[in-house]
């Protein structure tokens, strides 16, 4: 039975985030300050989308359809009226429809994308999970745990996030449902940039 669709403030940004990810923000506008006070208030999430036409401030931008919750890890205010945040990625969503409130926040309609089973890395791609180690370790906090690098997911969003691909190729990455597909094209792009050993 497909579950009912629920309401969830946006905030569209020129970034896509991943199940699993984590996201520096900095919050100055009052539609989103008051956004995010209500998410800490009751403790639920917000959704971020890849921006399809438009800017990340003043008028409300057109979001991609799909999107990845965002959960509140950490918080701070040390400037006065600028809120930094520290979210993490939570469940896809797809906007079934989105509505502009008076502060100029757009509201969605969403429905949640069902996730494959977590599954390992494939042998095939396994010369991944080296390079992928040594980056998180380099990383430190910027990349806390957990950490899964025996989920065939985790792996592939965490290289879409690091790699230096074009947010729309990333955009669609996010979209693709198949985990195992996802990986072979980032293990295949990795190679012609001379960026995995080369084959012996």
């Amino acid at each position: 039975m497909t579950p009912p669709p629920e309401r969830l403030p946006l905030f569209p940004l020129k970034t896509v985030l991943f199940p699993g990810g984590v996201l520096p923000l900095r919050v100055f506008e009052a539609r989103y300050m008051d956004m995010i006070t209500r998410c800490m208030r009751a403790d639920t999430p917000f959704g971020v989308c890849l921006i399809a036409a438009g800017e990340e401030v003043g008028e409300a931008a057109v979001p991609h359809p799909i999107g990845t919750e965002a959960r509140i890890e950490r918080w701070d205010m040390e400037q006065a009226g600028v809120l930094e945040l520290l979210v993490r990625g939570g469940r896809r969503f797809r906007v079934v429809d989105h509505e502009l409130e008076r502060d100029g926040l757009l509201v969605a309609t969403v429905r949640w994308l069902e996730e494959p089973p977590a599954e390992p890395v494939p042998v095939a791609q396994s010369e991944l999970l080296p390079l992928l180690r040594s980056i998180v370790d380099e990383l430190g906090d910027r990349l806390p745990p957990p950490h899964a690098f025996d989920n065939a997911a985790w792996v592939g969003a965490r290289y879409v996030e690091l790699l230096p691909i074009p947010l729309l190729a990333k955009q669609k990455l996010l979209e693709l449902d198949d985990t195992l597909s996802r990986l072979e094209i980032l293990h295949q792009f990795l190679r012609e940039h001379g960026l995995l050993p080369k084959k012996t």
